[in-house]
């Protein structure tokens, strides 16, 4: 072995000889009955208690057929997640499609304007229409967890896409990336929001506030693990579509009589 090779086998086996160091340290600093330091990638202590995330995988199922349209939906999630009162501001919102006889779809937000939501008029151009509610689809491969620069956008091991507001820098590069258009910028912390599934409910046992208010029952919550989730049952009785399946973010909102022109 000449010098060259000698110096640089020692200035690999330092660094190397210093870290395993550093880890026995640390090994016996700890002992056999205390916790071991988090991962750095460690999700953000949330206070959740006993509940077990990696014991569920969240989703929602929505039959078209069923909703009437009544915003309640939305109003309800303003109401329990403190949403912006302004017009533009959801987590969830609900749109009216209006096929009409040449192929065309007309699309508007009742959401924006309430008031508006029975008030249409007579047209015998339309062939059909109905509601289809909407919010974040909790994608199992996100694109606005991939484009956030400081991790504040993160799933959890229970397949809910969260934001933490600590880290949130307000660079809205997740608002761009989404393609559900599901996020929004909130003025009043400078960082992004947008629907969380009401995690703050769904680890206590309830259900998100939008399904819990729906008369219809249009809206179904569940875990897509347990075959005894009315989730899971909904899958099976009902022909089930998702937006934009092409972008293949594999969304866990589920819809049911999915029609071809909602986009």
């Amino acid at each position: 072995m000449n010098k060259r090779q000698f110096l640089k086998g020692m200035i690999l086996f330092i660094p190397a000889g210093q870290l395993l160091e550093t880890l026995a340290r640390q090994a016996e600093a700890a002992g056999p009955g205390k916790p071991k330091p988090a991962k750095p990638d460690a999700e953000p202590d949330m206070g959740l208690g006993d509940y077990q995330p990696a014991d569920h995988w969240y989703g929602m199922g929505i039959e078209i057929d069923k909703c009437i349209g009544c915003n309640r939906c939305a109003e309800a999630c303003k109401a329990e997640n403190d949403v912006p009162q302004e017009p533009f501001f959801f987590r969830t919102w609900v749109e009216r499609y209006r096929v009409m006889h040449d192929g065309e779809a007309r699309v508007e937000c009742i959401s924006v304007n309430p008031q508006q939501r029975g008030e249409l008029q007579e047209d015998r151009d339309v062939l059909r229409t109905f509601f289809v509610p909407k919010l974040c689809n909790q994608c199992a491969h996100p694109p606005c967890v991939q484009v956030c620069p400081v991790g504040a956008t993160f799933s959890t091991r229970d397949g809910v896409v969260l934001i933490d507001k600590d880290r949130c820098i307000g660079c809205r590069y997740c608002i761009q990336a989404c393609p559900y258009g599901a996020r929004y910028f909130d003025h009043r912390t400078s960082t992004a929001d947008k629907c969380t599934f009401c995690y703050h409910r769904i680890t206590r046992g309830l259900l998100p506030a939008c399904v819990e208010v729906c008369p219809t029952q249009a809206r179904i919550f569940g875990d897509l693990r347990s075959k005894a989730s009315r989730l899971v049952r909904f899958q099976r009785m009902n022909k089930i579509g998702v937006l934009k399946p092409a972008l293949n973010t594999e969304p866990k909102v589920y819809y049911a009589q999915l029609d071809g022109e909602v986009r």
